[in-house]
């Protein structure tokens, strides 16, 4: 078929849009190049969304971007980024909306690439059915498995397997079966049902929109029927207990004071008692107000404001539940993670964590195992790479009200920030709380941390020497301890070698060993400043954000980064221990400033010069300031 005969019977749309029609998501995912993006154009064209003159562009760009012959090229609908058109591929998510006689459809053409599997899992993240993508002459792929795990992952039900291009296999039935079969097995072992399969050539169109008789052995629906009639209602939200999160506190005036929010679960009606997570207050809702007027009652998807019968603390982040049936809260959780970041996640390194309004800092523990695609193996590691799967265990620095995922998607889904980026590194689901979450309590202490300073007539401090290996952080640190102790000062150094006799002995220096090394040493540092003392550091602690995590486990002003700056030319010419040049021999792995990078303070508190200054002079100057402090 050539463009003319193409052209000839589409115009402007026949189909007013409708508010009253039901309005469906959903995405299309796969590997490289099965036709997701030609898929979408075709339904584009099929469903008479296309205007006379986007048309018209269509046929000029596919004579000059085109791969198909004298065919219209639909991936051009849809591929907008010259990226895209030049590569072949997408990369970004397209959006696409249009609508047939039964219902309104917004479409998500999501990267195949697994560069760009974190764009997938966005467009995923709202979706209420997926397009499973197939070539027919390639079969079922790693990329098409991943993708398949993730959509199983987020919750999305309604699944059609489209095995595209089915004309280059001849329209073989034995070669659509062959794949479904391969398809099925994979899906029923990861726990998802209900496959819908259609033999498809989105180029052409055969079983997009109407049946082709090139595959009369297809009994079932074309692609658009299937997606006009898919019921994606789900009753069971409703039959949950009340919950909604608190996305801003309305107050346009001293006469008025709200709640708004989308309704995640549950139905609240006014009168009803209601429990505020985390703090656990109790209210009664008064009114259910929206734009048009106040509601009998709300349910999950709806968004409004809520008002109290009296003054309580809420505030945007909060979560409002049923107070007889409240929702859980902890700070510590198994979750499944997908990595998005091209730097490996590492354990106990600080990142901030997003759960609907709310956003703490938090930690991933431990990492229980990683998830391989193609066998859904559980396998070992500690980290997790670009696009990895995996079951953690998380621990946040304050309790968070939430739900598992498997129940709601709002309450029990996360993303993960990096702390210095702000890049979204991790997008995350939870599975349920850690017992011990709800087990381990503070006890209080009768003597305060004031009291143990106040005895030694001290003010706490914690000095934190960093430098590569042989830059003469001991050495200074130890200078300085022995002036503090001339000057009757409590004190006590954590050197690195030495804290690798006892208790981190168990640690290599792996990046993850070495964050979870500071991490152990931060702890204990709080502990010691706590009891008064002024605590002294000597270690390499060769990543900032770990650095920014020990500074942020202290008040403002207590927490002293000394940078001993010193060339890695001059640390390597001294070589006491002879670590350089085992490193350069290749016999000594990841070692800082050879193949394993140090990141140097951006501000710190002091930076010495070893080029200018004597390690005397340099804890002299350290003493001063701390004295002057």
């Amino acid at each position: 078929m050539d463009m003319a005969s193409l052209l000839a019977p589409h115009g402007k749309p026949e189909l007013a849009p409708s508010p009253d029609k039901s309005l469906l998501r959903f995405i299309t995912c796969g590997s490289v190049d099965d036709g997701k993006s030609t898929l979408i154009g075709r339904l584009l064209f099929d469903s008479k969304s296309l205007l006379s003159d986007q048309i018209e562009a269509l046929e000029r760009e596919s004579r000059v971007h085109g791969t198909t012959g004298d065919r219209l090229d639909f991936a051009l609908l849809v591929d907008g980024l010259s990226a895209e058109r030049e590569q072949g591929i997408t990369i970004d998510v397209a959006y696409r909306m249009f609508e047939t006689a039964a219902r309104r459809f917004i479409v998500a053409d999501t990267p195949g690439h697994e560069q760009y599997t974190r764009n997938m899992i966005t467009g995923a993240s709202t979706a209420d059915a997926a397009i499973i993508l197939v070539d027919a002459r390639k079969g079922v792929l790693t990329q098409t498995r991943r993708h398949s795990y993730l959509v199983n992952l987020v919750g999305i039900r309604n699944v059609v397997l489209a095995v595209n291009k089915m004309d280059l296999v001849g329209y073989s039935r034995e070669r659509f079966e062959e794949i479904v079969a391969d398809y099925r097995a994979f899906a029923a072992s990861i726990g998802m049902s209900g496959v819908v399969a259609i033999p498809i050539c989105g180029l052409s169109g055969e079983n997009v929109a109407e049946r082709t008789e090139l595959m009369p052995w297809h009994a079932g629906p074309t692609l658009l029927q299937y997606l006009d009639r898919v019921d994606v209602d789900d009753d069971r939200l409703a039959e949950l207990p009340f919950s909604m999160l608190v996305q801003w506190v309305n107050r346009p005036n001293s006469a008025f004071r709200g709640f708004s929010g989308l309704v995640s679960s549950g139905v609240v009606c006014p009168g009803d008692a209601v429990r505020i997570l985390p703090s656990g207050r109790m209210t009664v809702v008064d009114r259910i107000v929206t734009m048009d007027g106040d509601l009998p009652a709300a349910g999950p998807g709806q968004s409004v404001t809520v008002t109290f019968r009296d003054e309580v603390d809420c505030s945007r982040g909060d979560v409002l539940c049923a107070s007889a049936d409240p929702i859980e809260v902890a700070d510590q959780f198994e979750a499944t993670l997908v990595w998005l970041s091209e730097e490996a996640m590492l354990p106990q390194r600080p990142y901030l964590l997003k759960i609907g309004a709310t956003t703490v800092p938090a930690r991933i523990t431990d990492l229980k195992f990683q998830v391989d695609v193609n066998t859904l193996g559980q396998d070992a590691g500690k980290t997790l790479p670009l696009n990895g799967i995996g079951v953690a265990n998380i621990a946040t620095d304050k309790p968070l009200p939430f739900m598992p995922y498997a129940k709601s998607t709002d309450l029990g889904g996360f993303i993960l920030i990096d702390r210095l980026t702000n890049e979204t590194i991790g997008a995350g689901m939870i599975h349920f709380a850690l017992r011990r979450s709800h087990n381990i309590q503070w006890q209080a202490l009768d003597v305060s941390r004031e009291a143990h300073a106040a005895q030694k007539r001290q003010e706490p401090r914690l000095l934190w020497f960093t430098g590569l290996s042989g830059s003469g952080k001991s050495t200074i640190a130890n200078l300085v301890e022995k002036k503090l102790l001339a000057l009757d000062r409590h004190s006590f150094l954590l050197d690195g070698d030495n804290i690798r006799h006892g208790l981190c002995r168990d640690l290599g220096f792996t990046d993850a060993d070495r964050v979870e090394n500071i991490r152990r040493v931060a702890e204990v540092a709080r502990l010691m400043t706590d009891a008064g003392l002024i605590v002294l550091t000597a270690f390499i602690s060769p990543f900032r954000a770990e650095r920014e995590m020990v500074r942020g486990m202290f008040a403002a002003g207590e927490f002293v980064e000394i940078h001993v700056d010193t060339p890695i030319e001059v640390a390597e010419a001294r070589d006491v221990k002879g670590l350089y040049r085992k490193a350069r021999a290749g016999e000594l792995r990841n070692f800082t400033g050879i193949d394993s990078p140090y990141e140097p303070p951006e501000q710190p508190e002091f930076r010495i010069d070893t080029l200018s200054m004597s390690p005397e002079q340099a804890a002299e100057a350290i003493v001063a300031r701390l004295l002057q402090a």
